[in-house]
C-alpha cells in the first residue's frame, strides 16, 4: 500500500478481530473539525449515545446500525488508503470494545483520533490516540455529565472542545477555561453552536477577550450543509 499502513496484523491483536462494534456509518471525507481541519479521513461512526445534547446533528447515530467485527471494520477503513482515522458516534466509548479498535488502528499505522462528548473515562484509551474531548456547556443541556477527572488524562496531543450556544455558555466556559488552566494542558476549541450562534460574534469575542484558544467552524457543514455522511 505504498506510504499507507499496512494491513497485516499478528500476534496478539489477531485474537481480538472478531469483537464487534455496532456501526452506524464508515465513510470517507475531510475532517470538519479540530486541528486537523481539511485532512481527508476515514470516520468510523459507532452507534448509541446516552446524552441528548440540544444541539446534536448526529441523533440518526443513536439507534441502529449494524454488528461488524472489527476485522470487518479495518478492512473497509483500509480500502480509502487515508493516513487519517476519526472514530466519532454517537458516544465511541460506551461500547467497550471500542478501546481494542483504537488499538488496533494505531497499531497498522494511522494517525487516529477520538471525538468524545467527555461523560466517559478515557484513561485507558490507547496514548497513540488523539483524544478529543468535549467540555458540555449549559446550553447542551448535559453539562452535568461532565467527568472532569477527565482533564487529569489528557497530554499536549489531545484537544478540548467547547460547543457554544450563546453569550452566557461563552461566560461560562472562559471560567472553565481559567480556572483549569486548559490551555496549559492542550489545545483548546471555541466551537458555535450552528443554529444558535453566529461565527462571527464568537470570533469578536474571543478578540476582544484576548483567549489563548482556536476558534473552529464546521468546514463539513459550510460544504455540504447538514447532509449525513460528512
Amino acid at each position: 500500500m505504498g506510504n499507507f499502513p499496512d494491513r497485516a496484523i499478528s500476534g496478539a491483536g489477531a485474537s481480538i478481530l472478531s469483537q464487534t462494534l455496532r456501526i452506524t456509518e464508515i465513510f470517507f471525507s475531510l475532517q470538519g473539525e479540530t486541528t486537523r481541519v481539511g485532512l481527508p479521513t476515514v470516520f468510523v461512526r459507532l452507534t448509541g449515545c446516552p446524552l441528548r445534547c440540544g444541539y446534536c446533528d448526529t441523533a440518526y447515530a443513536f439507534h441502529g446500525g449494524t454488528s461488524r467485527t472489527l476485522e470487518k471494520i479495518l478492512d473497509e477503513v483500509a480500502r480509502y488508503q487515508a493516513r487519517y482515522v476519526t472514530v466519532t458516534g454517537g458516544e465511541p466509548l460506551a461500547q467497550k470494545n471500542c478501546l481494542g479498535l483504537l488499538g488496533q488502528l494505531a497499531d497498522l499505522g494511522y494517525s487516529v483520533s477520538l471525538e468524545t462528548s467527555g461523560a466517559f473515562d478515557v484513561a485507558e484509551v490507547d496514548a497513540r490516540v488523539s483524544k478529543i474531548l468535549d467540555i458540555k456547556t449549559p446550553g447542551s443541556g448535559e453539562a452535568d455529565r461532565n467527568l472532569w477527572s477527565n482533564l487529569a488524562h489528557l497530554t499536549p496531543g489531545d484537544e478540548i472542545k467547547f460547543v457554544l450556544c450563546g453569550e452566557s455558555d461563552y461566560e461560562w466556559a472562559k471560567l472553565v477555561l481559567a480556572k483549569n488552566r486548559l490551555d496549559k494542558i492542550c489545545s483548546v476549541l471555541f466551537s458555535p453552536s450552528y443554529h444558535d450562534l453566529p461565527a462571527r460574534t464568537l470570533a469578536e469575542w474571543i478578540l476582544r477577550d484576548r483567549l489563548p484558544v482556536r476558534m473552529q467552524v464546521q468546514l463539513h457543514k459550510q460544504l455540504w450543509g447538514e447532509a449525513p455522511g460528512h
